[in-house]
């Protein structure tokens, strides 16, 4: 498992303190690049999620892939020895990261101001549900207040339903990515400067940040945006259409793709119809032109669909379950699924990197580390190895 090319992240140093998923995604992503992650746990405990399933010979798969790459120290924050031997290890580390509550750190003495004083270099990130500052800072949170507070609820699902959250952590996922995204930004500043800086990252700010024209559409119209299925707002035909065996993805974002739909079709004359001649009108005549697409869709299969829509140049897919995305051919080239070997767990599939670099690919260094498994190499050279009890 061990990779013989120089890694971008290699010789920074992480100190994690986060758990569950935002804050361990993150670090995930940063060890993969290459960066020693030291995750300081709970003695006897750790990381909630290693109480989460699905698990494998009673390990669980939810950490092992959140937290490969990882080493790990296992550590009681409440006792002075352990802030003690922190503060030692903040000397040397380039970044930390944590996603307490607001005001924990502080309340242990490993806020940034603190550690500050003791690496001016350091690069400090927070991840909350709401941030460090404003009316709502100190409320709790987990990935459905975030959907919900940020506006994603609101405008998922169909009409007349209840909101909906979507069907994967979008708040914790992408408060971990903007995280790294800030790490990543503060490190190159670093290295032009010599200044570290403080991240404060909020799950409700970043679902807020994925609305992109639902907002736009509030602030420059007036509108507000509702619930409508898995239709587009103001494009059409974008939407899920029925066909013979199951349904299928047509999204046409412009006039040119409409012709060209209209052409697979072999109903040329839709383009000229004064409802659909343009994407506005296509858009306002919608549930019109839906029971159009889906009646011709009827003498096809999904499969005989797509391959067809997809040859005339236009956008479409068909609707994977997870097992199929998972046994797809195009995930396994991407090596969006890989095998770890895990010395507990045995093999375990778990999710890829998403970003292929050309020079420098994303490597898993080693497994996820059982708790505490580091504590002893850690410590060793503070002779403080009495502090794992």
């Amino acid at each position: 498992m061990e990779h013989a090319q120089p890694q971008p992240l290699e010789k920074i140093k992480v100190l994690d303190f986060t758990r569950v998923l935002a804050g361990p995604y993150c670090t995930m992503l940063l060890a993969d690049m290459g960066a020693e992650v030291i995750k300081i746990e709970k003695p006897g405990t750790g990381d909630d999620t290693r109480g989460f399933g699905p698990f494998q010979n009673n390990e669980s798969g939810y950490f092992v892939f959140l937290n490969r790459g990882k080493k790990s120290v296992a550590l009681d924050l409440k006792k002075p020895e352990s802030i003690e031997l922190i503060m030692e290890l903040v000397k040397e580390a380039d970044v930390v990261i944590e996603n307490f509550r607001p005001g924990v750190m502080k309340k242990l003495g490993l806020d940034y101001e603190t550690l500050k004083q003791i690496n001016s270099g350091i690069v400090y990130a927070s991840i909350s549900g709401f941030g460090q500052y404003g009316p709502y800072s100190g409320r709790p949170a987990y990935d459905l207040v975030a959907q919900a507070m940020g506006g994603l609820a609101s405008i998922t699902g169909h009409p007349n339903q209840p909101p909906t959250r979507a069907g994967a952590s979008l708040g914790d996922m992408s408060a971990a990515l903007y995280a790294a995204y800030g790490i990543m930004v503060a490190l190159f500043h670093r290295e032009r400067t010599g200044e570290g800086q403080y991240i404060d990252v909020a799950m409700v700010d970043s679902i807020f940040s994925l609305l992109e024209s639902n907002v736009m559409r509030y602030t420059v119209d007036q509108i507000v945006p509702e619930r409508i299925g898995s239709r587009h707002p103001i494009s059409s035909p974008f939407d899920i259409y029925k066909a013979q065996n199951g349904y299928v993805v047509i999204a046409v974002a412009n006039d040119s793709l409409f012709k060209r739909l209209c052409l697979i079709m072999d109903q040329p004359e839709l383009e000229q119809d004064e409802r659909f001649c343009r994407d506005a009108l296509r858009t306002e005549h919608v549930d019109e032109l839906k029971p159009i697409i889906e009646e011709w869709l009827q003498a096809y299969t999904v499969e005989e669909a797509v391959e067809l829509i997809n040859n005339g140049g236009v956008p479409s897919s068909p609707i994977l379950n997870i097992q199929e995305i998972c046994e797809d051919e195009h995930i396994a080239i991407r090596e969006m699924l890989v095998e770890l070997e895990h010395p507990v767990a045995g093999k375990m599939k778990i999710v890829g990197n998403p970003v292929k670099f050309s020079k420098t690919p994303a490597v898993i260094q080693r497994p996820s580390p059982s708790l505490g498994e580091h504590t002893d190499e850690i410590l060793a050279k503070y002779q403080k190895s009495d502090l794992k009890k």
